[in-house]
């Protein structure tokens, strides 16, 4: 790599400056109190009778404070005499085994202890119908076989196609519960008929599954609830594309655009289902989705650790280090990959010998025209955008904004000790 570092020796590193960005963002007080108020006022627990068994689906992101909506939801089916248990409804995540998608929901702090309610993980599903142009729609056996279901899941727009229901609840139930081969048959048709496939498998699912509601969240830009809502199963797709528009509004972002580089400290599943949302990045896996600002290189250093090596989404990077390749658990991420048919998400991009010079190689090909004055962002990941790092040659441009409180001075880019 000698060559390499002759290349990149005499590339500047911008200073750096950290701010914080001001989102407007409602908040909920006490999530357990919301669920509670949520579940009483519509009176859908009077759909459980006593003795029903109860499945609640709980997916594989970090929704906030999902622990607390899944405890809830378990004690609220106890008091009215039913019996719940938990089922992951994460599609082919987990590495697409039963004892993976259970580890899942146990590193987001779902476990029985926690919950007070069993979890009951298996892979195995039953077809539940057929769409016209042929694609199988499956339902997780053991939310086939109960008496009741609930789905849990936060509503948000996905990250590869653009329609009225994206990631949420029908989502969930056509997606979630369809288990590995669920998701492989949504998918099979690429994401151009993603808006069209998953509400008509919803509908099917809903016709021959016992799905009393959903229980849906929407977050604020600082990642935290900022509305619980329980929609009965039958007005699932009225309601849904309402309370997607909330969501968009209240999404967080980058208030810089255009960027010449844009540095992400780390990548992961519990992140994003593409580790880094597209939505915040501008950098997307799919020609079905858009927005987000003008991005011309993305440099990632690192992973999480709830992501357990699965670096589904490092193909969007332009350069990246060979800790983090080392890193990789590949079977993790290619399962998703053939599950979703995309694959960009897993593709290597440029892989340097260390984090300064992963810098470096994305400044120095990011096209500017004075390397000197490149216009650099730096954030932890696309969920914490509240505090940022910005380049030099942004400071006059964040001092303009009233949503932009800068922070510290100029000074040179740390490289470990500017993360987070």
């Amino acid at each position: 790599m000698e060559i390499i570092s002759q290349l990149l020796h005499e590339i500047p590193l911008p200073k750096m400056m950290r701010v914080k960005q001001v989102f407007h963002a409602p908040v909920l007080e006490d999530t357990a109190e919301e669920v509670r108020k949520t579940l009483k006022d519509t009176g859908l627990l009077s759909r459980i009778s006593p003795g029903d068994r109860v499945a609640i689906a709980v997916g594989s992101r970090g929704v906030a404070d999902l622990p607390i909506l899944v405890r809830e939801t378990a004690a609220a089916v106890e008091s009215v005499g039913g019996s719940p248990f938990i089922v992951p409804a994460m599609g082919s995540h987990g590495g697409a085994t039963a004892e993976g998608q259970q580890e899942v929901l146990e590193q987001l702090g779902v476990t029985e202890a926690s919950t007070g309610a069993p979890i009951l993980s298996s892979m195995e599903v039953v077809q539940t119908g057929t769409l016209p142009n042929g694609l199988p729609v499956y339902t997780d056996k053991h939310a086939y076989e109960a008496d009741k279901v609930i789905v849990i899941n936060r509503i948000k727009p996905h990250t590869a196609f653009r329609g009225p229901v994206e990631s949420g609840l029908m989502k969930m139930i056509t997606i979630g519960l369809g288990k590995q081969k669920g998701a492989e048959a949504a998918h099979a048709y690429s994401f151009k008929h993603m808006a069209e496939h998953v509400p008509e498998m919803a509908k099917i699912v809903l016709s021959k599954v016992p799905v009393i509601f959903g229980l849906g969240t929407i977050e604020n830009a600082y990642d935290r609830p900022a509305k619980i809502v329980a929609v009965p199963a039958e007005e699932l797709e009225q309601t849904e594309p309402g309370l997607l528009l909330e969501a968009k509004q209240l999404m967080p972002k980058i208030m810089f655009d255009p960027i010449d580089v844009l540095i992400v400290d780390e990548i992961g599943k519990d992140i994003s289902g593409d580790g880094m949302d597209p939505n915040i990045t501008g950098r997307y896996a799919t020609p079905y989705a858009f927005g987000g600002p003008k991005v011309s290189r993305i440099a990632v250093l690192g992973l999480t650790e709830k992501t357990h090596g699965n670096a589904n989404g490092i193909g969007m990077a332009d350069m990246t280090t060979r800790a983090l390749v080392d890193s990789i658990h590949w079977e993790k991420g290619y399962a998703n990959a053939l599950t979703s048919t995309v694959i960009n998400v897993i593709k290597v991009p440029m892989v340097l010998e260390s984090e300064e010079m992963a810098i470096q190689a994305a400044i120095k090909t990011c096209n500017a025209y004075d390397l000197t004055k490149a216009r650099v962002v730096r954030i932890k990941n696309t969920l914490e955008l509240e505090h940022i790092w910005i380049s030099e040659s942004l400071m006059e441009e964040a001092a303009g904004q009233k949503e932009i409180e800068v922070l510290t001075e100029p000074a040179a880019m740390n490289i470990a000790g500017e993360k987070g």
